[in-house]
């Protein structure tokens, strides 16, 4: 244990107190989805944000396991513990090569938040893309994972990266917050890289302009998540999101500047912010289309890297 680990714990202990706070007058959440019926339905990022939406996080942890264990997939758990919490990280691996890109998105949520949009959504896109990858392998390797306990300083991938280091690892994106926006961001991009290049060609194919269909910004001094893990061992590692491009500037105050935004925050918080780690982050305030957008970007990625 180190220094580091303790920041992290402060800070994880911090980020669920005032996600308690902020919640502590919301009404109780609406029942969750029966996991059977979502099981059984489509294979679409919208709907299988159902599989998580709502549920304490040892449920949404059993969801993910038991959706990949329904549909027949091959997958690692990874189950860790130290002081800062415990977990359960789940690994899928399709495709073929030495070296892999890694897609994240975390199985977790704050407490009393039904999670949709952080990050039930983006799991959701990752089950999408599984099932088509299992169809039709994609060009390269790719590593799926399913962390734990990314809200308490992003401990599930830190676990994974300690255990099994990056030597197999060619870039990472974690996916947050993906359903809401016309418009895409890729962050804490703080110097050019081949994966920057490559990450940002592909938008530019898709039609996402610089600017307009994407934005690229530096390392946000607050909000963080799993990337983080493997970029500290020297991985080009960034995140994605999903965001509405008319809030771009507003959205830009609002990482950038975290004290006024706190201040702020009780009169605006910018999409998707709006709803972030509140009991407002329901299913009902995804866009398909974002969902759509984000997995299309992401396979096109997989292609021509």
């Amino acid at each position: 244990m180190g220094w580091r680990d303790v920041g992290f714990f402060v800070r994880g202990r911090l980020s669920r107190t005032i996600a308690r706070a902020l919640n502590r007058k919301a009404p109780p959440p609406a029942p969750a989805a029966p996991l059977d019926e979502v099981l059984r339905g489509p294979v679409t990022p919208l709907a299988l944000t159902r599989l998580l939406e709502g549920r304490t996080n040892a449920a949404r942890e059993a969801a993910v396991a038991r959706w990949l264990e329904t549909r027949g997939v091959p997958f690692r758990r990874h189950r860790f513990a130290t002081f800062e919490g415990a977990g359960e990280n789940f690994v899928v691996d399709v495709g073929r090569g030495e070296r892999a890109l890694v897609l994240i998105a975390h199985h977790d949520a704050v407490p009393k938040s039904p999670g949709a949009n952080d990050n039930a959504a983006a799991v959701a896109i990752l089950l999408t893309l599984l099932e088509r990858w299992r169809a039709r392998e994609p060009r390269g390797r790719v590593r799926l994972l399913f962390s734990a306990c990314e809200e308490i300083g992003y401990l599930g991938s830190r676990a994974w990266v300690r255990e099994h280091g990056v030597a197999d690892v060619r870039g990472v994106l974690s996916l947050e917050l993906p359903g809401v926006g016309d418009s895409l961001a890729v962050w804490d991009a703080r110097e050019r890289t081949w994966f920057l290049d490559a990450v940002r060609g592909t938008l530019e194919d898709l039609g996402l302009r610089a600017d307009e269909g994407h934005h690229v910004v530096g390392r946000i001094p607050v909000f963080g998540s799993d990337h983080r893990a493997f970029a500290v061992a020297g991985v080009p590692a960034y995140g994605f999101t999903s965001v509405p491009a008319v809030e771009a500037d507003a959205l830009r105050q609002f990482v950038f500047h975290p004290v006024r935004a706190a201040v702020r925050a009780s009169m605006r918080r910018p999409p998707p912010f709006d709803t972030y780690h509140t009991a407002r982050d329901t299913g009902a305030t995804l866009d398909a289309a974002a969902l759509d957008r984000m997995a299309t970007a992401l396979a096109a990625l997989v292609e021509s890297v």
